[in-house]
């Protein structure tokens, strides 16, 4: 296939604001979790699939999240939360989060 570019499980980005290995980056539907810290409008490569371990939203805490339940991002909060209203989905939940658990077991989910 001559416009095969690539895989699409890493891409790079324009942070939308400062930040962190490991943090999540939402540009518009994208998200994904970055390779490495980077400035705010700077490029930084993301993985958009895989399993992570996400800091759950101060109000997610007290959440119970099962296993195979949607999880969503607290752009505000840069948090993961089971709250869909305003919030982007960006997987599921492979790992049950009892309360007052703070991280959530997600599998991203690169298609939304």
């Amino acid at each position: 296939m001559k416009n095969f570019v690539k895989p699409g499980d890493v891409i790079t980005l324009a942070a939308p604001s400062a930040v962190v290995s490991g943090g999540g980056v939402l540009v518009g539907t994208i998200f994904g979790i970055a390779a490495y810290s980077a400035a705010s409008g700077a490029d930084v490569e993301v993985k958009t699939t895989g399993v992570f371990d996400l800091d759950a939203a101060t109000h997610a805490t007290t959440q119970a999240i099962a296993v195979g339940e949607a999880v969503y991002w607290d752009a505000t909060a840069k948090k993961a939360t089971k709250t869909g209203t305003d919030n982007t989905k960006i997987g599921v939940a492979v790992a049950a989060k009892a309360s007052p658990d703070a991280v959530v077991r997600v599998r991203l989910n690169g298609t939304f």
